[in-house]
């Protein structure tokens, strides 16, 4: 079986911060988020809400990818979660 890689945008409950991150386990990370398991920016805003990914088949193409989205605007990312989840609903739990 094929490794796979994802590129994700989580939130806090009330969907005013944005982080977008790269893994190859989406619950562990998730999980990791949720009990602030590790210090820094997530664990300080409460990040804990899965509203956006896209799997990618080699870490190469997840880190460019990573890359493209923190370098656009609030706004830009904002549309992209809106495209595939308008309602901020967390996806792990769907």
């Amino acid at each position: 079986m094929q490794k796979q890689y994802y590129v994700y945008i989580a939130t806090n409950p009330r969907n005013t911060v944005l982080y977008t991150g790269m893994t190859n386990d989406l619950n562990r990370r998730l999980y990791e988020h949720q009990n602030k398991l590790l210090s820094g920016f997530t664990a300080k805003y409460n990040v804990c809400k899965l509203v956006y990914y896209e799997t990618f088949n080699s870490p190469t193409e997840a880190i460019l990818a990573e890359k493209k989205i923190k370098a656009g605007s609030r706004l830009k990312k904002l549309r992209l979660i809106k495209s595939i989840n308008p309602e901020f609903k967390d996806l792990l739990k769907l």
